[in-house]
């Protein structure tokens, strides 16, 4: 019971401390307390029967808000893997780059300064980092503080404290946040942590960004409400990561999609190479031929050359195999204090021998062993003439055929502090080995099963042409959803034609694919070219998120706003049902201005699945002669079905072909659903006094549809593009208002005089009045 109550308040909720108690009566004392972020009190208790698949990471914030923006200093720290990193970035009102820093380190938990819960950037710093899913925990800003950080991170992290210092003094607030993180995380307070520790700098712009809208619409993570392990894409690629390290490895990559246009292409290349089962013949055609333009035959050089760099040649003539002490900072300082060691004992040696009127190396000798470690030897022969000396000066630890073996306080004392370096070298080469080898173990794990889900699908996926990003190319051909096709009930149809209806899977397969490729996996096409993209934006579905106070418009708009914010034109974007929380005809409006802007400004690559009929219109604008509109590139397409005629049976063929939709099916599946006939009778009587999804209805008069049936709209082109033009100018005007700053009088009375101004100009645009 208690192992169900931890996990569900540490690991599924992840808005709890989970405080444990013992005692009895009035006497009760704390000993344990865990955090979404830091679960080390009770990591036996959650993982007793299950493997950590996700290694928690607590976040601290720094926000410096500027007129011009906000700088935002990051530190973060992984308990389990003992990294700690730094990251500053500045961020615009919406926070999307914080949103993306913290999915891509999977956080948990987020530290904020108390003081700055205040100001209105504040409350969107902390509305950003609750759609994240992120525990908000406030700190003094007392703690904010760079004071000892170097020397703090000089004991944690491994190495010299050089690099600490020239990283840390690269930024200006992120050293703050590291400080409230080695405050609240205690680190100092455990000696075991004590040299373990690895920093580093986080490069946000070193991988593909991703929102914690996109995660959720493109079902990347799994969930507790997952049917089956296929229904998430870290299910389904994680075909054999039977080792917790190896599945933590392919939840950061999944986080954390690369922006190379080489990516791990050439590794899969490698397990295919080995597989030896039926379809052998096929692989070797299909996969390992292609491959081989991009693999490199100097593999045994490069070995060689690895071999001479890793290992000290020079402790190869006394016997002993070390890595070099160029190979690491801490294996080089220990290889500085072994040298200073080495050249005290062999000055003693030439003293001792000076003492004793001995030939050095010839009658005297320093001796090296495993039992004794560092010795003085002299012959059988020589030992009459110091034995007085011997017996008063030296410590004898061995007479033998070959000589008498002894030493002094001096010698073993030196000898012994030899040894201590020479075992802490051994150490820490051990564990660079280990480090590394746990590494590449989870790469092969990942790796391994990403060419096992390559080759057993029903239908094997193909390797992509990565592309860089100039170059702007999205090429999926016989294109499929990895996840759908997966289920045990789907006869997946190719998806460069789609499902259900079929245009939410085909939107979002092409957002998976393309992450896919750039995690480095084979996707599920028949041919794929793909140019890397900098961000998948995604706004598919909306839910109320009613614990915040945001209905399912606003938390659609703050999206919908991200995407605006921070999409460039090497993003991609794809956006499912917009405008459908509010009324039809603000729905219609925002809707046809955010497609204007993300064409005319943006220029992504973008899908936009909808079922306002009136906006495949803007496609026409492409015809508009205005040199101040940039309406290019815009091309309708829809999703086919067939009615039987006799039957009214609808069937969805799955396929998209070009042009606007020219009939809906809503009534259609209400009848399906055995809606009363009288119902379905009345719906569809109103729906042809209405309906017309011919986009030159918007524009021209005579609209070719049959008499009767339709609704016809009399308006002018140019009367249309008029009213379109004032429309975007007064939901511009609207969204420069600075609301933050105002007070509730002062927002109704702006918002008034721009709705008066845009009803008196409406009355000289009848296409305009029709939506006020």
């Amino acid at each position: 019971m208690f192992e169900t109550i931890a996990r569900d308040l540490l690991l599924e909720r992840t808005d709890h401390t989970l405080e444990l108690y013992e005692g009895s009566g009035s006497n009760w004392r704390l000993i344990k307390s865990g955090t979404p972020g830091n679960l080390g009190s009770f990591e036996d208790v959650l993982f007793a029967n299950s493997e950590m698949q996700d290694s928690p990471v607590v976040v601290a914030l720094a926000p410096n808000f500027r007129e011009n923006g906000c700088t935002i200093g990051l530190g973060f720290v992984d308990l389990t893997k003992r990294v700690l990193g730094m990251a500053e970035f500045l961020d615009d009102s919406h926070f999307t780059n914080v949103e993306s820093a913290l999915v891509a380190l999977g956080c948990k938990e987020c530290l904020l300064p108390t003081e700055s819960g205040k100001s209105s950037e504040s409350r969107m710093l902390h509305d950003a980092l609750t759609k994240c899913g992120v525990m908000l925990t406030e700190r003094k800003k007392s703690e904010y503080k760079t004071r000892d950080l170097v020397q703090d991170l000089g004991r944690l992290v491994k190495g010299s404290i050089e690099p600490v210092r020239d990283l840390v003094s690269g930024f200006e607030v992120a050293p703050c946040a590291l400080g409230a993180l080695l405050s609240y995380a205690e680190l100092l307070a455990d000696e075991s942590n004590y040299g373990n520790y690895t920093l580093q700098r986080y490069n946000l712009d070193s991988y593909m960004r991703l929102d914690s809208a996109a995660m959720r619409s493109l079902n990347v993570l799994e969930s507790k409400t997952d049917a089956n392990k296929n229904f998430s894409l870290f299910g389904l690629m994680n075909r054999t990561c039977t080792a917790g390290m190896g599945k933590r490895l392919l939840h950061m990559w999944l986080k954390q999609p690369l922006l190379d246009s080489c990516i791990r292409l050439p590794y899969i290349k490698s397990a295919l190479e080995r597989y030896d089962g039926e379809f052998s013949l096929m692989m070797k055609k299909r996969y390992l031929e292609p491959l081989e333009l991009w693999t490199d035959d100097d593999h045994l050089n490069k070995f060689i050359g690895l071999v001479e760099a890793a290992v000290d040649l020079d402790q190869l003539e006394n016997g002993e195999y070390m890595i070099s002490s160029n190979y690491d900072s801490t294996l080089s300082k220990l290889k500085e204090q072994q040298e200073s060691l080495e050249s005290q004992i062999h000055n003693l040696h030439r003293q001792t021998a000076n003492d004793l009127d001995l030939p050095i190396d010839k009658a005297l000798k320093l001796d090296k062993g495993t039992q004794f470690g560092h010795v003085f030897r002299i012959t059988k022969k020589e030992e009459p003439k110091i034995r007085k000396k011997l017996s008063t000066q030296f410590i004898v630890l061995e007479t033998r055929k070959d000589g008498v073996k002894f030493t002094n306080t001096k010698l073993k004392k030196l000898g012994d502090q030899y040894q201590k370096i020479l075992e802490e070298y051994k150490n820490c080469q051990k564990e660079l080995v280990f480090e590394s080898l746990a590494g590449l173990l989870s790469e092969l794990d990942v790796l391994q099963s990403f060419a096992d889900l390559a080759s057993s699908c029903p239908t094997p996926y193909t390797r992509p042409d990565i592309t860089s990003m100039e170059e702007g190319d999205i090429i999926l051909e016989g294109s499929r959803h990895p996840c759908v096709e997966a289920q045990d009930w789907v006869n997946f149809i190719p998806n460069d034609w789609p499902n259900m209806g079929g245009k939410s899977t085909f939107i979002r397969q092409v957002a998976v694919n393309i992450l896919m490729a750039q995690v480095g996996s084979f996707v599920p096409c028949d041919k794929a070219s793909i140019s890397v993209r900098d961000c998948i934006f995604a706004r598919v579905g909306a839910g109320d998120c009613q614990l915040r106070g945001v209905s399912t418009f606003m938390q659609e708009m703050l999206e919908t706003a991200s995407i605006l914010k921070g999409a460039t034109d090497k993003s991609l974007i794809i956006i499912d049902e917009l405008g459908r929380g509010t009324s039809t005809y603000d729905g219609f409006g925002l809707a046809w201005a955010i497609c204007e802007h993300i064409v005319e400004l943006i220029k992504a690559p973008t899908l936009f699945a909808t079922h306002f009929h009136e906006l495949t219109a803007l496609a026409l604008e492409n015809v508009n002669d205005d040199p101040q509109r940039n309406i290019v590139g815009v091309a309708n397409y829809h999703v086919s079905a067939h009615i039987d005629s006799s039957t009214r049976k609808l069937t969805m063929l799955y396929k998209v072909e070009p042009g606007a939709c020219d009939q809906s099916f809503g009534i259609h599946v209400a009848e399906f659903a055995n809606f009363p006939a009288s119902v379905v009778a009345l719906a569809r009587e109103k729906a042809e006094e209405l309906e017309d999804f011919s986009p030159s209805a918007i524009h021209l008069a005579d609209a070719t549809k049959e008499a009767g049936t339709k609704r016809k709209r009399d308006f002018e082109l140019d009367e249309v593009s008029k009213g379109a033009a004032r429309a975007r100018q007064f939901l511009e005007a609207f969204a420069d208002l600075p609301l933050e700053t105002m007070d509730k009088m002062q927002a109704l009375q702006e918002i008034r005089k721009l709705k008066d101004d845009l009803e008196s100009d409406a009355k000289s645009y009848g296409w305009l009045q029709q939506f006020l």
